[in-house]
């Protein structure tokens, strides 16, 4: 029995974090590697949810998570806040930045109902517009930070950005992977 729920918890955290747990790199090219998965994520969600019928996209990604719909809803949700933050850092010295309750964003009608075809134009739009802001960012600007009350932490924007790479692409796996279990 012990064993049994050792591979069930392993099960469910692989199905959580499909590509792994966020952990922040430094290197030459993470800077380039960010942008260019900030830049193509829009076309790779597109990509995988073309031609998911309307009970497909209401699937579940796992067993007690968010329908693919939502998955995508939040991920404008997430990126429109991380846009903002973004622009905060940049315009102010170390500001704290607004929480939101993602769960609880994810329950909103436009979410649960919502034709995700609005949140992928929205990302396309706001995808755009948050390379070419990080672009312009010099080194000092991208070791600007922002404080999180609820993590109670300064985030770097080299690193918060980093981390919304891993995040767009955490959440293709999970759709990427419905659709694999799913065999669609």
């Amino acid at each position: 029995m012990g064993l049994n729920l050792i591979f069930m918890e392993d099960n469910i955290e692989q199905l959580k974090y499909p590509i792994g747990k966020f952990k922040y790199t430094t290197g030459p090219d993470e800077l380039t590697i960010s942008l260019e998965r900030i830049s193509s994520l829009p076309g790779r969600l597109r990509s995988a949810v073309s031609g998911l019928t309307i009970d497909q996209l209401d699937t579940p990604y796992r067993a007690g998570g968010w329908t693919l719909r939502q998955v995508i809803h939040h991920i404008a949700d997430s990126h429109i806040n991380a846009y903002t933050r973004f622009k905060l850092a940049v315009t102010e010295e170390n500001p704290e930045i607004r929480p939101y309750d993602e769960a609880r964003w994810a329950e909103c009608e436009e979410a649960k109902h919502g034709e995700v075809e609005l949140s992928l134009n929205l990302l396309d739009a706001l995808h755009k517009r948050l390379v070419i802001f990080l672009k312009s960012l010099n080194s000092g600007d991208l070791n600007r930070t922002y404080y999180h009350p609820a993590s109670k932490k300064k985030s770097k924007i080299i690193e918060v950005l980093s981390m919304y790479a891993w995040h767009g692409d955490h959440h293709l796996a999970h759709i990427l992977s419905a659709k694999d279990r799913n065999k669609w």
